[in-house]
Order: C-alpha cells, then structure tokens, then sequence
C-alpha cells in the first residue's frame, strides 16, 4: 500500500514539474516572438526559436514522464521506462536542429545581407525577465529530475539551464546593438549575429552531450562503474564463490540487472533460493533495479573429499549416508551406504552403485577404492502390531539392561522412554539415552553403536535397536 501511494506521489511531482516546465515556455516563447517583431535581433529571434523547441521538448517531456511510469505488460515486460530516453533524444534532435538554423541566419547576416534592429531598453528589461524564470524553471526541473532519476526531465532542465546563458549572451547582443544606436558605433551591430553563434554554439554543446546519453540508454550501455560495484558487492557474500558476470541495462529511472554467481555444488535448493534472495537485496541497495540471479554450481577450492562425494550422489539423484574414509599404504579406501528404489532389481542397483564408484575413482588424489552397501530406500509404511503385555515386558526389560550397562560405558547416563514394536513379523526398538554433552558425536556414535549391539545380542528376537542419544540436561 505505502510503495503504491510513493508511486502515484512520485508520478505526480513528475507531471506537475513537466507541467510547470510547458507553461513557461509558453510565457517565454511569447515574449520573445514579441521581442523578435519589435527588434527584428537575429539573437532574440535565435532565443524565440530555442524556446519554442523548448515547449515541444516540454510537451513531450510531460507526455513522456505520465507514460514511463505505467506498470509493465504483457506486451511491455520490461515497462514503459525508455520513454522519456525516447523523449530526451527527440529533444536533442530539435536542439541540433534550432543550431544549424541559427548558424545559417548568422552567415547571411554577417556576409550577405543587411537587416534592420531597433532595439531598446524594454527589450533589455524582458529578456532580463525571461532570464529570470529561465534560473527558477531550471532549478525546479534539476530536483526533481535528481529526486526521481528522470531521464526526461534531465533533458529539460539541461534545456534551461542553457537558455539561461544564451539569455545572457542575447542580453549582451542586444545591449551593444542599443549602445550602437545611442553612441553611433556601427561595428557594433555584428554583436547580434556572433551573439546567436554563441547561442547556437552553446546549443550543440549541450545537445552533443545529452545525445550521447541518450544514444547510450537507447542501447543499454552499462552506466559508468555500476557493473565494477555490483560484481564487489556479491562477491563480498557470503556462499557466493565468485561472480561470473554483471550485465546491467537502465529504462527510465530504473535498473535491470542479470548476475551469474558460482556457489558450492553441495548447497541445497533452500540455501540456494536464499542467498538469490540475499543478492537480489544487495544489489537493491545499490541501485533500484529488477535482479535476475543464475547461479552456477562449483566445486570450492580446496573441497574435502566427502563433499566431493556426497556432491556426485546428489548430481545423480542418489542417497548416501554412513560414508567414510580411511588410508592404508598410500591407498583411500571409501565405503558409504546407497540407499535404492526398493523395486529395483540387484542388477539395476547394482549398475547404480557401479556408475557411482567409476566417478568416485576420478575425483582428485589418486584412485580410490571403493566399497557400497546397498540397501532400499523405504517409501512403504508398515502397520504396526497392537502392544500387547508381551512386547511391555520386553519393553521394561530392555531398559533395565540397558540401564544396567552404565558403569561399562561412563559416557553413558540414562536409558529412558523404551518402545518396543512388531512390524510385519520383526520386532524393532527405539529408545532415548542421555549423555555427556561435551564428548564428540564420533564418541558418543561408537557408544550408541555397541549398545545397540550388545541389546541384540541379549535379545535376539529383536531385528533392528534404534537408540536416540541427547545431553543428559536436556534429557
């Protein structure tokens, strides 16, 4: 709700500088057709054609800046933003216009004809005024072309702020063909025409300028260091191995911008997804902008070898659990278990674990030897027998021999919340143990290990012991 109600206050600031822009062009194309009539000063008569393309170029700024901000479409997916790019090249071309104009009525003023000036103290004074809401109209369209990063609006203040120093060279022109009449000076009355090759001057400068920005935005040129400032900023991230490239393109006041990351092949899908969030605001703090992340899965320098491996598994779509990895005379020998769609055959699991090992044995630092233990991957749920008063005996029998247990094995504590169960002819049983908390999990993995072995071997009618180990203040 408050990013719609910014918008519309944004849109309307916009139109309402374009608009205050158009109705001083008005007042000041009018008084200076009127100072043209009554001077006949090829410069006033410069300024009166600059200020009339003014108003063209105000028009289409206010069209421009009312149109770029409409949402994007179906058939505008990239919005209406190269708009007011559109609109500022127009206006370059009007102003580039205006100058040959000018140069050519200089040329056959100063060479090939003579023209007849009767300037005057009023004419001095309005043209001072016009100078005048030329500085106010320039500032106004300056701000809010800053505050909202319009391009067109740009344009229009670049208009002005050069109407403001061809307004004083006119000024000067008229002046001294003023002072050509009071003192009889007629050398003097040259100043006209130089002082609208001075205007026409100033207008291709300006224009030659604004051309190539827009000539640049109409292509997507990169703004100069916004690529060199967002490649920095995501590669400071963390997850993000490196950026692969940066492409930036601009329509109106807003940025699109295409980053390819490399990030670790072992990621998951939710850190991935999470850290395109991450670059996406990251790069919204640089610039607005519309972010598109590719990420690219990468090997880590210096990647540890069961990283390697768990990177393959999941490559191929394969489960693997219970990998490790020891050396014996300068050989790796590496065993994990494959878990397999339960109706595969030996063979097709068997083919699996084969293709898994070949690319095991290519990873870097020597042929490995490989070792699989094959099992299914459960998708079916099995119903479990009622607990009848045999399977509670059992149950209270376990934990108490487990329990007694405790002095064999000081990194355990307690054996508590027993459950025994008879699933499809097997009996299986789970059960919590509290430990010391501050011993490895290797340690603590090896002691649940020999007291799931040691409860089969007292119990041998049951199939599988499952012990849950915890911290015992936690128990």
């Amino acid at each position: 709700m408050d990013t719609a109600v910014s918008l519309q206050t944004a849109v309307h600031e916009k139109k309402m500088a374009a608009l205050w822009s158009v109705a001083s062009a008005i007042v000041l194309v009018s008084l200076k057709i009127f100072l043209t009539i009554r001077t006949g000063s090829l410069g006033v008569l410069s300024e009166a054609l600059h200020s009339g393309l003014d108003l063209i170029a105000a028009l289409i700024t206010y069209l421009s800046v009312g149109l770029s901000d409409r949402p994007a479409d179906e058939k505008h997916p990239y919005g209406h933003g190269k708009l007011e790019t559109f609109s500022a090249f127009v206006e370059t071309a009007l102003l580039l216009l205006t100058a040959v104009y000018i140069i050519w009525e200089a040329f056959g003023r100063l060479f090939l004809r003579n023209v007849h000036l009767t300037p005057s103290l009023t004419a001095i004074f309005i043209l001072s005024c016009c100078l005048s809401i030329d500085i106010v109209r320039a500032r106004a369209l300056g701000k809010a072309a800053r505050k909202y990063s319009s391009e067109a609006l740009e344009a229009d203040a670049l208009h002005f702020s050069t109407d403001v120093w061809s307004t004083l060279v006119v000024i000067a022109g008229v002046t001294a063909l003023w002072l050509s009449d009071r003192w009889g000076l007629p050398w003097l009355r040259y100043a006209d025409p130089l002082a609208a090759l001075a205007v026409s001057g100033v207008i291709i400068w300006v224009g030659v300028r604004l051309g190539k920005k827009t000539v640049d935005g109409l292509l997507d040129a990169a703004p100069v260091g916004l690529q060199r400032r967002i490649s920095e900023a995501v590669n400071n991230m963390n997850g993000v191995l490196n950026t692969q490239r940066v492409r930036v393109r601009r329509a109106g006041n807003r940025h699109f911008v295409d980053v390819t990351i490399d990030v670790p092949r072992t990621a998951t899908f939710e850190q991935v997804h999470a850290l395109s969030d991450a670059v996406e605001r990251r790069i919204g703090e640089i610039t607005p902008s519309d972010v598109m992340v590719h990420m690219e899965p990468r090997a880590p320098a210096g990647e540890h070898l069961f990283e390697a491996i768990r990177a393959i598994a999941q490559k191929r779509g394969l489960a693997v659990h219970d990998l490790s990895a020891h050396q014996l005379e300068g050989r790796v020998f590496v065993e994990l278990h494959l878990e397999v769609d339960e109706q595969l055959s030996l063979r097709e699991a068997h083919r699996r674990a084969s293709e898994l090992e070949d690319e095991i044995r290519k990873l870097p630092g020597g042929e490995a030897q490989v070792y699989i233990h094959i099992e299914p991957l459960g998708h079916y749920i099995a119903p479990a027998a009622e607990i009848g008063i045999e399977m509670k005996a059992l149950e209270r029998a376990v934990e108490s021999f487990i329990n007694s247990l405790q002095p064999e094995y000081p990194e355990f504590v307690d054996c508590h919340e027993v459950r025994v169960r008879q699933v499809e002819h097997h009996i299986l049983v789970s059960c919590h143990c509290a430990m010391n908390g501050n011993l490895p999990i290797t340690q603590i993995h090896d002691v649940t290990g020999l007291l799931e072995a040691r409860v089969k071997e007292q119990f041998p009618q049951i199939y599988r012991v499952t012990i849950h180990p915890e911290p015992v203040e936690e128990s």
